[in-house]
């Protein structure tokens, strides 16, 4: 329910994997881009800032050293003109400007001359004082500040002065802003180049994916024998075999449907055949005996018998398959003395074989079961155990159970089945040996029958046979009853 809401929230339910694989190719390629030109670009910035400090503050300690020497601090200033000129050539080229200021905070120097006679007191400039060299980036106004001290010619631990140096950073902005258009440009060319190449390699890398949906067209119009595999990838050769194994199912399926169909109307046609020809003699014959007539007749009793018993098969295999969970009547039951009215019903038919008929509990067990359905499985069972014995034979059923499932083996003495037929004894129709089978009054339904109740008391049913020695069925069935829908929930 989660996921359903999701792609609904992002309205891509229904729609082609194209368009958001392209979309999320040209992210995956454009959003490190992106990342790393913003990265680049403060980079840049920051570099030639730095740059740009270092070079002023390597100019201006070379400055600051010549007002030492030249005493430019102190009453006995020597050639200053030179130092003026000096001073204002350095700010000229850094497109900023110098102060100087004495021990007493007074402006000596302005190249801007607007400031001469004024004091400047700042933190940058009292912590110069005590021989703290400053730099600092004022972003907004666009420059950059930097104070250096200016020490004593006699006493060089001692600074009679500071140099406040102010440098405009406009053209390193300008600098990053053509390297930035230049950056712009590039990701520009890189998205189309991106987006032409994520188009084109999505387009390849789906086209087997089409070739698949074109094979699954051809079978959605019947055509079960289409070459769907598709080897490209590894998902495409798993669909292709997960189709395949379907194709295969729906072909057993089909296969069988139709041998269900020709069975049927196999065997209900042999028994009408039989009543035919007994009917067409018992006319052409003149005088007939009564013995004979009897006889006759009583054949022809037998194959309505038959045909009718092969009717109700159908039905009750048709009921079941037609609403297994609305045909399910669960009770509690005791499932020992279940076994017992089963056996005692079946023991007339045993002795008449002279099969000996045993019952094994190992423990007493309550399960939830359809009795009806679940008397129907078992009898089927041990009725098909009595009548491919040997003579004086034996079946013996046995009953155990744990805290979940309850097990009913029946095993017999009987010819036992061929290796060869063991995966088809539960099909319908299906006989080891269809004289036997015939002569026992056997329909071929039994045992689907007795499938598909366990299977609707969500069992499972296993058989091993030795040919010669007999037959063991295992049933396993769960003691408490959850229907499909319960569990689900």
């Amino acid at each position: 329910m989660k996921k359903k809401k999701w792609l609904e929230r992002f309205k891509l339910r229904g729609k082609s994997v194209m368009i958001p694989m392209v979309i999320l190719m040209i992210l995956t390629a454009l959003v490190p881009m992106l990342l790393q030109a913003m990265i680049s670009r403060r980079a840049f910035n920051q570099t030639q800032l730095e740059a740009k400090g270092i070079e002023i503050q390597n100019q201006c300690l070379i400055l600051s050293s010549r007002l030492m020497r030249s005493g430019y601090m102190t009453s006995d200033k020597g050639n200053t003109m030179e130092l003026d000129t000096r001073m204002q050539t350095i700010a000229d080229i850094y497109n900023g400007r110098i102060v100087i200021v004495n021990s007493s905070f007074k402006i000596m120097k302005d190249t801007f001359n607007l400031a001469a006679g004024k004091y400047y007191v700042s933190e940058e400039v009292i912590r110069c004082f005590n021989g703290e060299t400053n730099s600092r980036m004022n972003q907004e106004m666009g420059y950059l500040t930097q104070t250096i001290p200016i020490h004593s010619a006699s006493d060089k631990k001692k600074v009679t002065g500071v140099m406040v140096v102010m440098a405009s950073t406009e053209n390193i902005s300008a600098l990053t802003d053509r390297v930035q258009g230049s950056t712009q440009l590039f990701l520009l060319c890189m998205i189309l180049v991106v987006v032409v190449c994520s188009m084109a390699a999505v387009f390849f890398l789906i086209r087997p994916f089409k070739r698949l949906l074109a094979s699954f067209e051809r079978v959605s119009y019947g055509d079960l024998d289409t070459d769907i595999m598709e080897d490209a990838y590894k998902e495409t050769i798993q669909l292709s075999q997960a189709v395949q194994k379907s194709l295969r199912k729906l072909k057993a399926v089909d296969q069988s449907r139709q041998e269900f169909v020709s069975n049927v109307s196999h065997e209900l046609k042999t028994p009408i055949t039989s009543i035919r020809v007994l009917a067409d003699s018992l006319m052409s014959m003149e005088e007939v005996p009564a013995e004979l007539y009897r006889e006759f007749m009583a054949d022809i009793s037998d194959e309505v018998d038959r045909e009718n018993q092969i009717i109700t098969d159908l039905l009750t295999l048709v009921k079941m398959d037609k609403s297994a969970q609305s045909q399910m009547n669960i009770t509690q039951t005791n499932i020992n003395e279940e076994l017992e009215l089963i056996l005692k019903r079946l023991r007339p038919i045993a002795k008449q074989s002279n099969v000996e008929l045993i019952l094994e509990s190992i423990r007493e067990v309550t399960g939830d079961v359809d009795r009806v359905k679940f008397s129907l499985a078992v009898s089927n069972l041990v009725e098909n155990a009595i009548k491919y014995n040997v003579d004086s034979g034996w079946v013996r059923v046995t009953l155990d159970a744990d805290h979940k499932y309850f097990y009913i083996r029946v095993a017999d003495s009987g010819i036992g089945i061929p290796q060869d037929c063991m995966d088809h004894i539960f099909e319908r129709f299906f006989r080891v040996d269809k004289a036997r089978s015939r002569e026992v009054g056997g329909t071929g339904l039994g045992l689907a029958i007795t499938l598909n109740v366990i299977q609707m008391h969500h069992g499972i049913i296993d058989a091993e046979s030795t040919p010669g020695e007999g037959t063991t069925f295992s049933v396993r069935i769960p003691l408490n009853y959850v229907s499909r829908q319960e569990d689900k929930s």
